[in-house]
């Protein structure tokens, strides 16, 4: 080989050797770009590439990095990436290991914010049909904001004036700089595992665009639409919008104004109270008087009169019936008595013993005691008894006589002596 042959390199070890260069001549390095072909991989890294007009370049941002994103990159936005090159020895390209992501001035954080405000918007986190109504004498009120900012104080003034008997509850939280996006959903979450509050104020006082930005953040505008207690927002001042905010179930212009929306005035509740009172009892008063006129009217109307005219004329019936009672059941008793006594005298006439009296008497043969009604019955020695209207004797036979003819008792014999 002479020296003027080039030296052959494997692809590897010629990989490996621009990998070296590269790596050692670049220190730490920002790069501005569009953000063009933006994927979000299953395994939490992400690949893009920044490109101007004439220059692409590829980027790659592992999970780590990635989880300190403070707004959702997507195709189209400038943005500014901090990091180191390197060169992905597999497929021969030089890329840039992003460490930190931002939007590249305050048109880009605009255009971040609109991003993220569609995006959300498009999956329903605004929709009004998602939001709660806000208790109307709530009795806690939890506070997620900075517990040494303004906003505080104005809050805890406001309804200390408002409200003396509410009780408040304040998780603090930062509300500017790296992570204090997460603390803000953190602590809107805590409020709610707690469920102490009935309402809760997430905000902060006045400030730039960046200031604001913990709360444009996804994760803040999440744990705002996923709390079940019912949230104000009350970030910066009037003119100053969030994704909180729309997130939010009530939005108010500034801090001050969310202690005046969540509490009444006591003061008007006071007044309110002593309306209501005086109408109630000028409503009861005539209530009384409309009662009393009815009860009056029923008492001297006829109807009310009838039951005790009803109740007489009842009374009076009562007599007449008794009285037609009394001599349905006399003339009922003197009819059966008259049947009786027909009967009674029937049976008289029907007694044998009636007609002893008249000088008759009853002969039975003996021992038998039979009744003898004919001469026939008897024969000569036969022993019979007498029976008298009064007293009994007894006789025999001597003789009989078959007669058929003859007039009756008492008018012949019976054959002789007796």
């Amino acid at each position: 080989m002479s020296s003027e042959d080039p030296q052959i390199y494997s692809v590897s070890e010629l990989t490996r050797l621009v990998k070296g260069v590269i790596e050692k001549s670049f220190g730490p390095l920002a790069v501005r770009g569009e953000v063009s072909n933006y994927v979000l991989h299953g395994s939490g890294h992400r690949y893009f590439s920044l490109k101007d007009e004439s220059s692409l370049l590829r980027c790659v941002m592992f999970r780590s990095a990635g989880a300190r994103l403070r707004f959702q990159p997507e195709d189209g936005l400038m943005v500014e990436a901090r990091g180191a090159l390197a060169v992905y020895e597999r497929g021969g390209q030089y890329q840039l290991i992003v460490e930190s992501l931002a939007p590249a001035g305050l048109g880009s954080l605009q255009q971040a914010l609109e991003a993220l405000k569609r995006r959300l918007a498009a999956e329903g986190l605004f929709d009004e049909k998602h939001k709660k109504p806000l208790p109307r004498y709530p009795g806690t009120i939890g506070v997620v904001t900075s517990p040494t900012g303004a906003a505080i104080r104005d809050i805890l003034r406001v309804l200390k004036r408002r409200c003396p008997a509410a009780e408040v509850i304040v998780c603090p939280v930062r509300v500017q700089g790296e992570g204090a996006a997460e603390e803000i959903a953190a602590g809107i979450e805590m409020m709610n595992r707690h469920g102490q509050a009935d309402v809760l104020i997430v905000g902060r006082g006045g400030g730039s665009l960046e200031d604001l930005w913990a709360f444009n953040e996804e994760v803040v505008a999440r744990a705002v639409f996923s709390s079940e207690i019912p949230v104000v927002s009350a970030v910066g001042h009037e003119i100053d919008f969030t994704i909180a905010d729309f997130a939010a179930d009530r939005r108010a212009p500034t801090p001050s104004a969310a202690a005046e929306i969540v509490v009444r005035d006591s003061a008007e509740i006071a007044s309110y109270l002593s309306r209501e009172r005086s109408r109630l009892l000028v409503a009861i008063r005539k209530a009384l008087t409309d009662r009393r006129r009815d009860l009056d009217g029923v008492v001297s109307s006829y109807g009310f009169r009838r039951p005790v005219d009803l109740l007489r004329e009842g009374n009076q019936r009562i007599d007449e019936i008794r009285h037609s009672l009394v001599v349905q059941w006399w003339n009922w008793i003197t009819r059966k008595r008259e049947i009786a006594e027909g009967c009674l005298g029937r049976l008289r006439a029907l007694d044998p013993h009636g007609i002893l009296k008249r000088g008759y008497c009853i002969c039975s043969k003996e021992p038998e005691g039979r009744i003898v009604t004919r001469a026939s019955q008897l024969t000569a020695g036969d022993g019979v008894g007498l029976l008298f209207w009064e007293g009994k004797a007894a006789a025999s036979v001597v003789g009989t006589s078959d007669d058929e003819e003859g007039s009756g008792p008492g008018e012949r014999e019976a054959g002789g002596e007796l």
